[in-house]
């Protein structure tokens, strides 16, 4: 089982590394980041190489999309859109982490299709046709997304279940001691202050309304 990774420029590490920790316990799996070209690919902390080009491993049976630091338009990565526009249609699952699903999105995938991304980009799915959803993560058919970052984990957890088997999924997550006991109720904007979600909004998609226009879930 080949389960791939795509890194590209301005990926958020944190997106790719959170699902890699889950899916490579996985028995029997292989995870593999790729990129246009194999080699050193850099986010503005995190330094990840890519082992193969997205031409090496064309037809992943999995495909996990992370997203990018620039939640106010995901990535315009022409290269990284063709390797998910055509690896999809052979993969068991395609997959992504936070505004990664603006990723699929823009390939093509999400007309109709129920989909989670960060809060705070939530609406920019309605532009690909997608239904924007308030979940951690969704399923709709062999597409799952996730919300942002950390959601990245859930979403991961939930795949190796599809994967392999409930006991699996339940034994990686004991192992990685995932438990989370957060010291602040501040994960969501329903939870958060006020005044720290306008701030967060406004350092993360300057110029966005405050409270712009509830979608459906």
């Amino acid at each position: 089982m080949h389960i791939a990774i795509p890194l590209y420029a301005g990926y958020d590490a944190m997106d790719a590394l959170g699902p890699y920790f889950v899916l490579r316990n996985i028995p029997g799996a292989t995870v593999t980041f790729v990129a246009e070209r194999p080699g050193v690919v850099a986010d503005a902390e995190v330094t990840l190489t890519a082992t193969a080009s997205f031409a090496d491993l064309p037809r992943p049976d999995v495909l996990v999309v992370p997203g990018t630091k620039d939640v106010t338009r995901g990535t315009a990565d022409q290269a990284l859109i063709h390797y998910v526009k055509t690896a999809h249609p052979t993969t068991t699952w395609t997959t992504s982490v936070c505004v990664g699903s603006l990723t699929l999105g823009a390939a093509g995938l999400l007309e109709g299709v129920k989909a989670a991304t960060h809060w705070v980009a939530r609406d920019l799915l309605t532009q690909y046709g997608a239904r924007p959803v308030d979940e951690r993560f969704v399923r709709e058919g062999k597409i799952i997304t996730s919300a942002g970052v950390l959601a990245g984990v859930d979403m991961a957890l939930y795949l190796a279940s599809l994967l392999a088997d409930e006991d699996t999924a339940m034994a990686i997550q004991l192992g990685l001691e995932y438990a989370p006991r957060p010291p602040f109720n501040a994960g969501t904007p329903e939870t958060a202050p006020a005044e720290i979600t306008a701030l967060l909004r406004s350092l993360l998609r300057p110029g966005c309304p405050a409270d712009p226009p509830a979608l459906g879930g």
